[in-house]
């Protein structure tokens, strides 16, 4: 069941449906509308074939890919093979991602936030510290 604060946020994109997949870096599944899939469709369908490495890498990155729709409930029905994946048991925490929505197992998510909290502030610098940025964002 969508909380119903977010499928308020979804009722827009509901209607075209989502697809839902296997995150790439972590033990959880991302729900992309289906917009945002098809833009990284088509950013993927550059990539040359005929290289190996993107050929691996489009095979691995569109495995157990699913359109799903979500019911006049706000249900999204997940299929068993991708809730295994994500090792998703009774709790699951649902987040956004800026453009996505990621769907955790409650445990694995608290103890992907407690492991990446020690590393935070170096990742923050890092990531969005550029020093000719003159935005400031804080």
């Amino acid at each position: 069941m969508v909380p119903a604060s977010l499928k308020k946020q979804l009722a827009s994109v509901a209607v075209s449906g989502f697809v839902i997949k296997r995150a790439v870096f972590q033990p959880c599944l991302e729900l992309y509308p289906m917009e945002e899939w098809q833009k990284l469709m088509d950013k993927m369908g550059e990539l040359n074939r005929f290289n190996r490495k993107n050929n691996d890498f489009i095979r691995r990155f569109t495995a157990g890919v699913r359109t799903v729709e979500m019911d006049v409930s706000g249900r999204l029905n997940i299929p068993k093979d991708l809730m295994l994946f994500a090792g998703i048991g009774k709790e699951l925490v649902v987040s956004s991602a800026i453009n996505i929505v990621e769907i955790w197992d409650k445990q694995k998510y608290e103890q992907a936030i407690d492991d990446a909290a020690n590393d935070f502030a170096d990742l923050a610098e890092e990531v969005m510290g550029d020093a000719s940025d003159t935005d400031g964002i804080s």
